[in-house]
């Protein structure tokens, strides 16, 4: 039986009392979904998942990602993706900039993303110090403190996302050795829109679903009007009051909610300090199904109607 103990923070919560390499109740299964809802942010000590245990705990959460010709990956298993700045015989084994500024996973697609699941292996330290956290924001939180006259106006607004605007950002701005996108792969990733306020699957509350990373701007306004509404709400979710960051440990996997959070992977650690984490991205194909949510979190089932 799982148990959830909140860190106490805005997000966070440790999860004990469970084995991720067996497959989980359906009752338990429903519990982990809960505090997902509640706490955004959930670690698992202890329970770095292989690749294949790892993908089959995702898979339990909706369908998985697979990166079209990207080398980083476990062999065989292009769900898994390797994040890593360690070389084997003067080679990357992992994508080594993945995550380095404030983003929402995969709100540049039409199925947006639901959870990210990460192993982590290898944790780089220095003097002692743990380094290569990661950070998040808490967007429920956020909107739940946005005054009615911004709910108001936001009610019904939706935003442009384009996987091209962080694409370029990294490259420009971090120095990324990853190529432009090809004509082709903008054809097939061309810019979505999503509703500017998102009903959490999970908690029914609203959350703010733009991002720094993806969202380019607010759809149906004057361009300085979008630029000044879409900055206003960016700053709004970057408080101190909505931050957390998780301070890894080998052996970790943490699980992570991308409707209800943003996240920024700190790039503070140097090449010869070594980071390998394993994941699997989760898109949100189960999660807004009505039938799905029903069977996992029978008292969703009302507001569902």
């Amino acid at each position: 039986m799982p148990v959830i103990t909140p860190t106490g923070k805005t997000l966070g919560a440790t999860v004990s009392g469970v084995d991720l390499r067996q497959d989980l109740s359906r009752a338990d299964f429903g519990t982990i979904l809960r505090a997902l809802g509640e706490h955004g942010v959930l670690c698992f000590p202890g329970q770095a998942l292989e690749a294949a245990d790892l993908r089959r705990f995702s898979t339990r959460f909706g369908d998985l990602q697979v990166l079209k010709n990207i080398p980083h990956h476990e062999p065989g298993m292009p769900e898994v993706t390797i994040l890593s700045n360690v070389k084997v015989d003067g080679k990357l084994i992992g994508a080594p900039d993945a995550g380095q500024s404030w983003h929402t996973d995969m709100s540049y697609s039409t199925t947006i993303g639901f959870v990210n699941i990460l192993s982590a292996f290898q944790v780089p330290m220095r003097d002692g110090r743990v380094l290569g956290g990661t950070e998040f924001t808490n967007t429920q939180a956020a909107a739940a403190d946005l005054p009615k006259d911004m709910v108001d106006r936001l009610s019904g607004m939706t935003a442009t996302h384009d996987i091209e605007y962080y694409w370029e950002y990294m490259r420009r701005e971090k120095g990324s050795n990853r190529p432009p996108l090809t004509e082709e792969q903008k054809r097939q990733r061309p810019p979505v829109h999503h509703p500017v306020l998102l009903t959490h699957p999970i908690t029914g509350r609203k959350v703010i679903y733009v991002n720094p990373g993806f969202t380019t701007r607010i759809d149906g306004l004057p361009e300085r009007e979008s630029a000044d509404l879409l900055q206003h709400l960016l700053d709004h979710v970057m408080r101190d009051k909505y931050r957390y960051v998780h301070e890894w440990t080998v052996g970790d996997l943490l699980l992570w909610d991308h409707i209800g959070t943003w996240h920024f992977a700190r790039p503070d650690y140097g090449p010869d300090e070594h980071r390998l984490m394993k994941r699997c991205q989760v898109m949100a194909t189960k999660i807004f199904d009505p039938a799905f949510v029903r069977d996992v979190l029978p008292e969703r089932a009302a507001a569902l109607g």
